[in-house]
């Protein structure tokens, strides 16, 4: 078969071309494309539309396709009914979820593909019909922190594009996809390379950390809990809310200190948090010495199906915008109350979870301990290669004695290493 016979034929009948692909001439001159086709054992015919609008060249790509999906077990007749029926974002991600997570290298990849679209993109696109998403829908998800989160936000575009391109494919939506960087975004949004480096996250001054403490207890609800364990443990939101029971190691008794009242006042703890390679940033697994403190949040915590340790409503996990929405509002409290609240000392924008590591770092410089220590403390890789296959240990007892130091001064004592002194005591 020709485009010119296409063109020109006017007697009516079927007229084959492949792939069970013909041409269907109606005694009144109407055209149609028709496909046979066999779906899961079932014969059956698709329409593929007419001619000119659809040349005969499409019609070969479109038959050749489907005959693609239906081998791989696909169902292109139900792909068209649903096209009809109208996807939403969030059907469509959860659908190229399924069909695509076995590529992704490792869990931790798999869950933070989930996590960025389920964190940012879902409020502003999920009800959304794919096939009516616009430019400025997708600026909608990304401008909030294109500026400040632009790795994160660069990601999330790239992961937006991929879930319509899927949709297009599978007959979704058509024309152009709406997150594509090049010739697209790319004139309206900076280029992340350019974007000016923001400053680090909005940390606590050290001055304000007892207070800001103090305030945290007040507050009720799990998210609340977890900014409490995250402050105790210096770990990333995303290593605590992905936390599990199985990762927790209560090890022996705790011994408490009977001279003080004091519910936190323990003198030692062997309790661990092993969290796996993984879920760590650095790919590396990473021990965690809980003290007291953070054995006490955890034997407070309902036990439910869920297999998080702080785990939402529901019994999944956590977003992070449910923890920084704890500091949110801790805010928003000191505000109404008519103070500057709890401000980071150099940009003076209000402090986040994610900065608590940094006042932990300055806390830990301040008051002496070895560097190498405090950025185990973090995970981040201390040394270059050759220092580190000599340095094997993680300095897991002396970084439990620093911890402790740490627990100590957020309940508003200070002190250097081991010794420790309340405030407002003598010594």
């Amino acid at each position: 078969m020709t485009a010119r016979f296409v063109e020109t034929v006017t007697d009516p009948g079927k007229y084959f071309d492949g792939q069970g692909l013909f041409l269907r001439v109606q005694p009144n001159g109407a055209k149609q494309w028709v496909q046979r086709i066999t779906i899961r054992g079932k014969r059956c015919e698709l329409g593929l539309g007419s001619p000119p609008a659809i040349p005969l060249a499409t019609a070969r790509k479109l038959a050749l396709e489907n005959r693609g999906k239906a081998m791989m077990g696909g169902d292109p007749v139900q792909e068209r009914r649903d096209a009809r029926a109208g996807l939403t974002f969030e059907a469509a991600v959860e659908r190229y979820l399924a069909a695509k997570l076995d590529e992704f290298r490792n869990d931790k990849h798999k869950a933070q593909w989930r996590s960025t679209l389920d964190t940012y993109a879902r409020p502003v696109l999920g009800p959304k019909l794919v096939a009516e998403i616009t430019l400025q829908d997708v600026l909608r998800a990304l401008e909030p922190i294109w500026q400040t989160r632009t790795e994160t936000a660069s990601r999330l575009r790239g992961r937006i594009e991929a879930v319509l391109s899927w949709a297009t494919v599978a007959g979704h939506r058509m024309g152009d996809n709406p997150a594509r960087w090049k010739g697209n975004l790319s004139e309206i949004l900076p280029k992340p390379g350019k974007v000016a480096k923001a400053d680090n996250q909005p940390a606590l001054a050290l001055g304000d950390v007892p207070r800001w403490w103090a305030a945290l207890a007040q507050r009720d609800g799990m998210a609340a809990r977890a900014v409490e364990f995250l402050t105790l443990t210096a770990a990333r939101s995303g290593e605590v809310r992905g936390m599990t029971w199985d990762e927790i190691d209560f090890g022996g008794r705790d011994k408490t200190d009977k001279t003080d009242k004091t519910p936190t006042a323990t003198l030692a703890t062997t309790a661990t948090w092993s969290i796996p390679a993984s879920r760590m940033k650095m790919g590396r697994a990473h021990r965690v010495p809980l003290t007291p403190e953070a054995v006490a949040i955890l034997r407070s915590l309902p036990r439910s199906e869920s297999p998080y340790v702080f785990h939402a409503q529901r019994g999944g996990m956590l977003s992070d915008m449910t923890l920084s929405a704890v500091m949110r509002r801790m805010q928003d409290a000191e505000e109404k109350a008519g103070r500057a609240g709890f401000l980071d000392p150099t940009s003076k924008r209000p402090a986040v979870p994610h900065g608590l590591r940094s006042t932990f770092r300055q806390w830990a410089a301040e008051r002496g301990f070895p560097r190498d220590m405090a950025e185990l403390a973090l995970a981040h890789r201390v040394g270059d290669e050759t220092e580190r296959a000599y340095q094997r240990s993680d300095m897991l007892e002396r970084r439990r004695e620093m911890m402790a130091a740490w627990a100590g001064f957020l309940r508003g004592e200070v002190g250097t290493g081991e010794k420790v002194v309340k405030l407002g005591t003598a010594g």
